[in-house]
């Protein structure tokens, strides 16, 4: 069975443009990677642990920020590697200035035997619609298609 994530897609209209808030992965791999390496705030969850709920969950766990609804549902997608993602948008203003994020450890550099904390998100912007589907991860674009076309948005 393919693992399960769930996640929240904040957006807000600014100048007549809709924008959408994304995530940057922390973390050595992550740190010179921009074009395709940004998210939606998500995270897996177990079977028995309700999808909405996770996503709040994760958005939390990512942000420190607690997202307010109403929260409009998106399709689930299936990303290249065969994880089912689900998510909902919300409209926010949130400032990414606020980002506190939850961390993670790992050995860094590998092999030294060191071991080193790193956020899990080191990033969280407002991007217009055309710019997000640049620089987000190519499996979670049609969120932001979806999304465009739910609020009756023109073209990407």
């Amino acid at each position: 069975m393919p693992k399960k994530s769930a996640g929240i897609l904040p957006f807000r209209r600014r100048a007549n443009c809709l924008e959408v808030l994304l995530l940057h992965p922390g973390g050595p791999f992550w740190a010179k990677k921009d074009l395709g390496a940004w998210s939606i705030a998500k995270g897996e969850y177990e079977e028995s642990e309700e999808p909405f709920q996770a996503a709040l969950r994760e958005f939390f766990e990512e942000t420190g920020n607690r997202p307010a609804g109403p929260f409009l549902p998106l399709s689930e997608r299936q990303q290249p590697g065969g994880k089912l993602v689900i998510a909902w948008a919300a409209e926010s203003d949130w400032d990414p200035a606020s980002l506190v994020s939850n961390t993670f450890r790992m050995e860094w550099p590998t092999g030294s035997g060191r071991i080193k904390e790193f956020p899990e998100v080191d990033r969280a912007e407002w991007f217009e619609i055309s710019e997000a589907v640049r620089r987000i991860h190519p499996g979670q674009k049609g969120f932001l298609v979806e999304l465009r076309e739910k609020l009756g948005e023109e073209r990407l």
